[in-house]
C-alpha cells in the first residue's frame, strides 16, 4: 500500500474525531459558564442579604469602637461583591473570545487539512500520469518490442536503403563490452549450423527451461496463509534513518516477509538444474553460458518482493535437505550480526557444490534503499575442476517516499573461470526513464582465456536469458564520439533460461516462488537454531503481526544481552579496536570457519562439516539457545 495513502487514511479518520472533541470542549466550557452565572446570582442575592444585615446592625445603638468594626466590615463586604461580579464578567469574556477564536482555528485548521489531502492526491496523479506515461513510451510506435532482440546496450539499427548490401535476415544491434561498446549482427541459419557448438550443448538447452521438478516422496505444502492488511507508514519510520546502515533500523514486522535472509539466499537455488544440465558441458565456454544464465536467475523471485527479509539471529541457521528432488543439500548459518553475514555452503549429488559468505550492507538513502550483498560466490564442478567465481549485483528499492515501490538491478558481475580463464562480463542496466532499452535488461559476453569472444548473452534477469554463438568478429569504424566498437556476427538465440511461473495467489502470499513456499515449512529432525523454528517469524505467517512484533523484541533483547555477555568475557584488554573486530574475536560460528579464500585473497566462512552427521544422530547438544 503506498505511503501516501497510509497517511492519508489516518487523517481522513482523525477529522471527524476532532470536531466532536471541540464541540465537546465548547459544550463544556459553556456548562461552566453557566455555573458561574448561577454562582453570581447566588453571590449577588447573599451579598444583597449580608448589606441588609449589616445596615440593621448600623441602626442599632452600640458602642462607637464596635461602630467603626462594623463599618470596616460593611466597606469589605462591598468590595467582595464588587470583585465577584468583575470575576463573573471576565469569565463571560474570556468564553466569548474561546469560542470566536475556536472557530478561527476550527476554520484554519479545516483548510490546512483539506490543503493536504489536495496535496496527496496531486502527488497521486502525477504518479498515476508517470506510470501512464511510461506505458506510453514503451509502447510508441519506432521502439523495439521484442526484449530478446534489441538485448544489446544503444539503438536498433536496421539499414534498410537501396544502397545496403546486408541481407534482409541480418540485423543490428548496439551492445556492451566491457565499458565500451559493441554491434551484434545476427545472421538467422539452418539448425545445423549449430553443428559448430557442441550437440551435446544444445540438447541440454533445448531442454533447459523446461526441466520438470523433481519429483519427490514428500508431499510439500503449496500455499501459506494469506498476508493480512495491515496499513502501516513506511515513511513515517524510514524518514529519521536517512544515511543509517539499515540492519540498526528498529523495524516492525509490517514491513517484513515471512522468511529469513538465510531462507531468501537459499533461493538461489531455485533453477538449481541450469547447474545438473552445466555437469554434461565438455565446453568451458558453452558451460560458462549455463553459470552466467544461473547468476541471473537468483534475482527472478525479487522482481516483486519489496519485503524485507527477516535479519537472522547470531548463530541461526538454515538448512535444505532435499537429496531426494533437487539432488542436492544445502546449509546457511549467520556467522555475524553487526555487520550482517550469512555463510552457504551446498553439495550436489550431481557433481557440482557451491559456497559463499555475503555480507549484506544496505544504506536508506531518502528515496531509495541500496542493499549491497558484498562477498564471492564460489561453484566448482568436481569431474573438470572448473572453478568459478562471482560476485553479487547491487539491488535498490525506490519510490520509498510516495508511489508503488519497486526494485532494480544494477552494475557488472564479471563469472571467472579460475582453470581456464574463461571469462564472462554480465552488464545489468539500471532503469531509466528516458532510456529505450526494456527493462531490467541484462548483457553479456563469453571470451576465452585469450580474450576471443564465443558466445554474446541477452535477456531480462526477471524473465529469460538467451545466448547466441558468435561465428565472426571484427573491429568497426570508431562512432562520432570517438570510441571504437567490435561488430559480432551471431548465429540465432537459444534459449538458456525462463522463470517458472508465480503459484496461484502469489499476490497475497508476498509473492513466493513455489521454492519459497516451502522454505517455512516444518520439518522434524532440523537443528534447534533453524530459521523454521524462529517464533516470530512463525507469527507473522501465520498472520498473527502483533505477537510477532512483541516476540521481536524479546528475540532482539535476548541477543543483546547475549552479545553484551560476549564482549564482557572477551575483557577490556582486547586487542580489538573497532567493535565488529571485538564481536568477531568473542563469537565463533558452529559449523563454519574463517579461513584464507586463494582465489581471492579475502578471509571468508567455510563450512567445516559435521552437521548433516548431528542430524543423522539427532545430537544438537552443541547448539546455542537463540529462539
Amino acid at each position: 500500500k503506498n505511503s501516501h495513502h497510509d497517511s492519508g487514511d489516518d487523517d481522513e479518520a482523525a477529522n471527524p474525531a476532532d470536531k466532536s472533541e471541540l464541540h465537546h470542549t465548547l459544550k463544556n466550557l459553556s456548562l461552566k459558564l453557566d455555573d458561574l452565572s448561577t454562582c453570581n446570582d447566588l453571590i449577588a442575592k447573599h451579598g444583597a442579604a449580608l448589606q441588609r444585615s449589616l445596615t440593621e446592625l448600623d441602626g442599632l445603638k452600640i458602642p462607637s469602637e464596635s461602630g467603626e468594626k462594623l463599618k470596616v466590615v460593611n466597606e469589605r463586604a462591598t468590595l467582595f461583591r464588587i470583585t465577584s461580579n468583575a470575576m463573573i464578567n471576565a469569565c463571560r469574556d474570556f468564553l466569548e473570545l474561546a469560542e470566536i477564536h475556536s472557530r478561527k482555528w476550527q476554520r484554519a485548521l479545516q483548510y490546512e487539512q483539506e490543503q493536504r489531502v489536495h496535496l496527496e492526491e496531486t502527488i497521486e496523479q502525477l504518479a498515476k500520469q508517470h506510470n501512464s506515461l511510461e506505458r506510453a513510451f514503451h509502447s510508441a510506435p519506432g521502439r523495439p518490442t521484442n526484449p530478446s532482440k534489441s538485448f544489446i546496450e544503444g539503438s536498433l539499427l536496421t539499414p534498410k536503403g537501396e544502397d545496403s548490401e546486408e541481407d534482409e535476415d541480418t540485423e543490428y544491434f548496439d551492445a556492451m563490452e566491457d565499458s565500451t561498446s559493441f554491434i551484434t549482427v545476427i545472421t538467422e541459419a539452418k539448425e545445423d549450423s549449430w553443428a559448430e557448438g557442441s550437440p551435446l550443448m544444445w540438447q541440454v538447452l533445448d531442454g533447459a527451461s523446461l526441466v520438470p521438478k523433481g519429483s519427490s516422496k514428500v508431499k510439500r505444502r503449496v500455499r501459506i496463509p494469506n498476508k493480512p492488511n495491515y496499513s502501516l507508514n513506511l515513511w513515517s519510520i524510514m524518514k529519521n534513518c536517512i544515511g543509517r546502515e539499515l540492519s540498526r533500523i528498529p523495524m516492525p514486522v509490517n514491513f517484513n516477509e515471512p522468511l529469513s535472509m538465510l531462507q531468501r539466499l537459499t533461493e538461489d537455488l531455485e533453477y538449481h538444474h541450469l547447474l545438473d544440465k552445466a555437469v554434461h558441458c565438455t565446453s568451458s565456454v558453452e558451460q560458462m553460458c549455463l553459470v552466467a544464465a544461473f547468476s541471473v536467475s537468483s534475482y527472478s523471485t525479487t522482481v516483486h518482493r519489496i519485503a524485507k527479509p527477516f535479519n537472522p539471529m547470531l548463530g541461526e541457521t538454515f538448512e535444505l535437505d532435499r537429496l531426494d528432488d533437487m539432488g542436492l543439500r544445502s546449509l546457511c548459518e549467520q556467522v555475524s550480526h553487526h555487520p550482517p553475514s550469512a555463510a552457504h555452503y551446498v553439495f550436489s549429488k550431481h557433481g557440482w557444490s557451491l559456497w559463499q559468505e555475503i555480507t549484506i550492507s544496505s544504506k536508506f538513502r531518502g528515496k531509495y534503499i541500496s542493499i549491497m550483498p558484498l562477498g564471492a560466490i564460489h561453484l566448482e564442478f568436481q569431474a573438470s575442476g572448473n572453478h568459478y567465481v562471482w560476485r553479487k549485483s547491487t539491488s535498490t528499492v525506490h519510490n520509498i517516499i510516495v508511489g508503488k515501490l519497486w526494485i532494480d538491478q544494477s552494475g557488472d558481475i564479471e563469472i571467472v573461470n579460475h582453470k581456464t580463464n574463461d571469462r564472462c562480463q554480465l552488464k545489468f542496466l539500471p532503469y531509466s526513464y528516458f532510456s529505450k532499452e526494456a527493462a531490467r535488461k541484462v548483457t553479456g559476453v563469453v571470451s576465452d582465456s585469450q580474450g576471443k569472444a564465443h558466445y554474446v548473452l541477452s535477456g531480462s534477469w526477471d524473465e529469460q536469458m538467451e545466448c547466441s554463438k558468435v561465428v565472426h568478429s571484427s573491429p568497426s569504424s570508431p562512432s562520432s564520439d570517438g570510441k571504437q566498437k567490435t561488430v559480432y556476427q551471431t548465429l540465432s538465440a537459444k534459449l538458456l533460461w525462463k522463470k517458472y511461473p508465480l503459484p496461484e495467489n502469489a499476490e497475497n502470499m508476498y509473492y513466493f516462488s513455489e521454492l519459497a513456499l516451502t522454505l517455512n515449512e516444518h520439518e522434524e529432525g532440523v537443528a534447534p537454531t533453524d530459521s523454521r523454528l524462529r517464533p516470530d517469524q512463525r507469527l507473522m505467517e501465520k498472520g498473527r503481526w502483533d505477537e510477532a512484533n512483541t516476540e521481536k523484541q524479546r528475540l532482539e533483547e535476548k541477543q543483546r544481552l547475549s552479545r553484551r555477555r560476549r564482549l564482557e568475557a572477551c575483557g577490556p584488554g582486547s586487542s580489538c579496536s573497532s567493535e565488529e573486530e571485538k564481536e568477531a574475536d568473542a563469537y565463533t560460528p558452529l559449523w563454519f570457519e574463517k579461513r584464507l579464500d586463494p582465489l581471492t585473497g579475502e578471509m571468508a566462512c567455510v563450512y567445516k562439516g559435521g552437521y548433516w552427521e548431528a542430524k543423522e544422530k539427532q545430537d544438537w547438544h552443541m547448539c546455542p539457545n537463540i529462539f
